[in-house]
């Protein structure tokens, strides 16, 4: 191996965990902070505790859990009290994403206070060093950066994008319409012949750039419109010195298998932890320190 290629070996190891975490984690931030500041009265917000981020935006909110528990610093019994208390007494569900780089004792601890697994995720990255882009397949197809005054027109493009769930096409709406006015938003859309048929979100924190927000319209879909969105998000990112691109699938997911195709390879598999119903209404979580 060459000193250069050694150079840009990236391993899968507890430095590489909490970089992609904590721009995980970040991003959410900003997409709370933005919440609040659009609709006051939902009590979005969010804390740290022991390096950990709590994030409340909504009891149905997806984002309303922890990030990095466990990476940054050890996890004490009142810690996981102080972040128990902070769901809790806002009436919401107590989850926590855990890396496998975590601290152990914070699985030991999750289990004494009576959590269960029930979620895996796929945390995957991609080194932008040495040439970022990947081949888009058709020249139909243009991606530009959503300027000011089109955040409606990237949120409705997302939302289309799951037309197919009726059910979902209110939340889906808001929240892409937060998604793209939240600061430091970096919105994509791609066009075919000049109408938007796909988006993809893009945030970047020390170095790492986190892709999200992936959607096609049905009838714009295999187009190619994913690859291009994903080859001029990394080169933007690598542009402004990013050195990693990261993104999140369901383990075995179609989306995992197009991430790998392209570069992307597993740093670690995230298990997601709740708090079961007998300890919430056992009142467990609520007479610790406030976050």
């Amino acid at each position: 191996m060459s000193v250069t290629a050694e150079r840009q070996q990236v391993f899968s190891d507890l430095e590489l965990a909490r970089r992609l975490e904590r721009a995980e984690g970040r991003a959410n931030a900003e997409f709370v902070e933005a919440r609040a500041k659009l609709f006051p009265e939902s009590g979005a917000c969010w804390a740290e505790r022991a390096g950990t981020y709590a994030m409340f935006d909504g009891v149905e909110s997806p984002l309303t859990q922890t990030f990095g528990l466990g990476l940054f610093d050890t996890v004490t019994p009142a810690d996981a009290e102080a972040l128990e208390e902070f769901f809790t007494e806002r009436g919401a569900p107590v989850f926590h994403e855990v890396s496998p780089l975590a601290d152990a004792k914070a699985v030991a601890l999750l289990n004494e206070r009576g959590y269960e697994p029930f979620e895996f995720t796929s945390v995957m990255f991609r080194p932008l060093a040495g040439g970022a882009g990947v081949s888009a397949p058709d020249g139909r197809i243009s991606v530009r950066l959503a300027v000011e005054g089109e955040q409606s027109l990237w949120a409705q493009t997302a939302a289309a994008g799951w037309g197919e769930f009726e059910e979902l096409a209110e939340f889906m709406l808001e929240l892409s319409e937060i998604s793209a006015r939240r600061e430091g938003a970096l919105s994509f859309l791609a066009e075919l012949d000049g109408r938007a048929i796909a988006t993809g979100g893009l945030f970047v924190s020390d170095g790492v750039a986190l892709l999200a927000g992936a959607s096609t319209i049905p009838e714009g879909r295999r187009q190619g419109a994913q690859l291009a969105l994903l080859d001029a998000r990394l080169r933007y990112a690598a542009e402004r010195g990013c050195d990693l691109a990261m993104m999140c699938a369901l383990p075995g997911s179609a989306s995992q298998r197009n991430a790998e195709r392209q570069g992307f390879r597993i740093a670690y598999t995230r298990l997601k932890w709740r708090l079961r119903r007998a300890e919430r209404e056992s009142g467990r979580g609520t007479p610790g320190g406030g976050v």
